[in-house]
């Protein structure tokens, strides 16, 4: 099992379940919805001459397959950046995931990031959009301003910049923690991919933070 310290929590009078491993499980439509796995990042940054771990995409694909063993989710929705960038040699992890998982549904809202041919996708049946409605969420890879969202069809989720939230101690100690960050009208994903950083947002006194530490998702008052 891979239990941890999720969070649940209702959003427009659906379950959602706040994993620590940056995920969130929606339980009417029984998916996983994740942001920015940023898969080929890895072998991006080796070919270039940059020193990178090789097993940290094998790392993400475990993660993966760890929460589909617990949950038995009908579907994944990949909220943009599945793929860092252009096709290397660890598309083939993926190959080989996928081909463990062939009746799962996948689901990617490109981001800026996936740049590779759709075919690739089309060949793993992986269903391929822009933007998403499903039941009174709109799935984006970019988070929207004031503007787009005043005139957006349903409550946004997104990913793309990586949120953190800031937090500091009484003894000076200052952490930047990945976290969910939910807004009035949109939430922001934490990425999900190893290899990735994380920016501290601001937020409004009405957002509801959930930071993820450790095996744990802590609610910020």
């Amino acid at each position: 099992m891979v239990n941890t310290t999720a969070v649940s929590f209702n959003l427009l009078d659906q379950d959602l379940l706040l994993l620590p491993q940056k995920a969130i499980y929606w339980q009417q439509e029984k998916a996983l919805i994740v942001a920015d796995v940023h898969l080929g990042k890895v072998g991006h940054f080796r070919k270039a001459g940059i020193a990178v771990p090789r097993d940290m995409e094998q790392d993400d694909l475990g993660v993966l397959s760890d929460l589909i063993d617990e949950h038995k989710p009908k579907k994944i929705i990949f909220l943009g950046d599945l793929f860092h960038s252009d096709l290397n040699t660890d598309w083939d992890w993926f190959v080989l995931w996928r081909k463990h998982f062939p009746k799962l549904e996948l689901i990617l809202i490109r981001g800026n990031h996936d740049i590779i041919n759709d075919k690739h996708y089309i060949d793993l049946n992986v269903v391929l959009h822009d933007e998403l409605s499903i039941g009174p969420f709109l799935m984006l890879h970019h988070p929207l301003d004031d503007e787009a969202l005043n005139n957006a069809v349903g409550y946004v989720l997104c990913g793309h910049i990586h949120p953190g939230v800031s937090l500091s101690g009484k003894a000076r100690q200052h952490i930047t923690l990945p976290c969910f960050a939910f807004g009035g009208k949109q939430a922001i994903l934490p990425s999900f991919g190893k290899f990735t950083g994380k920016v501290a947002i601001r937020s409004q006194k009405t957002d509801r933070i959930f930071a993820i530490a450790t095996n744990k998702v802590i609610a910020i008052d």
